[in-house]
């Protein structure tokens, strides 16, 4: 029997937000998706609130996962508590609240999501992603396991793609915010994907304002970060699984995009 999970990139501000209120379950349906993972830790910009982590588990996500902006909002950490369906990367340090990984009843039985963050150029450098990982794979009794890597190199993505090849049945990048055009079966038979993209403003840089992000980079005084306005994406993968085996079938992007209307 063929198990099919959806995973959704990094969820960007309100126009993010939006995008997955109001596309998620239509394209849920239009995939026969069994089960969704969210990235939604970018959903307030910089962190995620209560309210937003609701809203996405309304629109139709079974977990939503987090990267290195995890606590940047300090009102979820209590909800982070009362909760198991929200992600944590598993590396952070053992008292840091919630859960890295969590095993979830679903119609074709238990079903493991592993959050990871990588530790290659980013602000907050955990305990070493590879070594936690083997971990815990001692844990977990189920085939259906997949693992999200919150990481900013490709190269630690892909390495760790490898080292788990045939031994979970999927692993997705996020955190770049762009897209990768190399989902695909790795040869022990595991999904891969370097990045699932972004949900958010179609024209942004990374769902920030363009303008923005040029002037940081001319060395213009800083400026707080806003979302971009406009039409908006949702970049997502859909994971067709072999429930039997544990093993991955098929990788396809499955990205929905509004009608771009800014040049007619």
């Amino acid at each position: 029997m063929d198990f099919k999970v959806l995973a959704v990139g990094d969820v960007v501000g309100a126009p993010g937000m939006n995008r997955v209120c109001h596309s998620l379950r239509w394209l849920k349906r239009q995939t026969n998706a069994d089960f969704v993972v969210v990235n939604g830790e970018n959903a307030s910009v910089v962190g995620i609130t209560p309210n937003q982590a609701e809203e996405i588990f309304d629109a139709g996500a079974d977990v939503i996962t987090l990267g290195n902006h995890t606590y940047a909002k300090r009102e979820i950490v209590d909800y982070m508590e009362d909760t198991s369906r929200i992600l944590r990367p598993l590396n952070y340090a053992p008292q840091a609240p919630g859960v890295g990984y969590g095993v979830f009843e679903t119609k074709i039985g238990p079903v493991a999501v592993i959050d990871l963050q990588g530790r290659v150029n980013m602000d907050y450098t955990p305990d070493n992603p590879f070594l936690q990982v083997e971990k815990v794979l001692k844990e977990i009794e189920t085939k259906l396991i997949f693992v999200e890597l919150h990481a900013e190199a490709t190269s630690e993505k892909l390495a760790m793609g490898y080292m788990l090849d045939g031994r979970v049945s999927a692993l997705w990048g996020t955190h770049t915010h762009v897209p990768t055009a190399d989902a695909q079966v790795l040869p022990k038979g595991t999904g891969y994907v370097t990045d699932l993209g972004m949900t958010g403003p179609k024209h942004s840089v990374l769902g920030i304002r363009p303008d923005l992000s040029i002037a940081k980079f001319k060395g213009d005084l800083p400026e707080r970060y806003r979302w971009a306005e406009g039409p908006t994406k949702m970049e997502a993968v859909l994971f067709t699984v072999d429930s039997q085996t544990g093993l991955c079938k098929t990788v396809e992007r499955v990205d929905c995009y509004d009608e771009d209307t800014a040049h007619r």
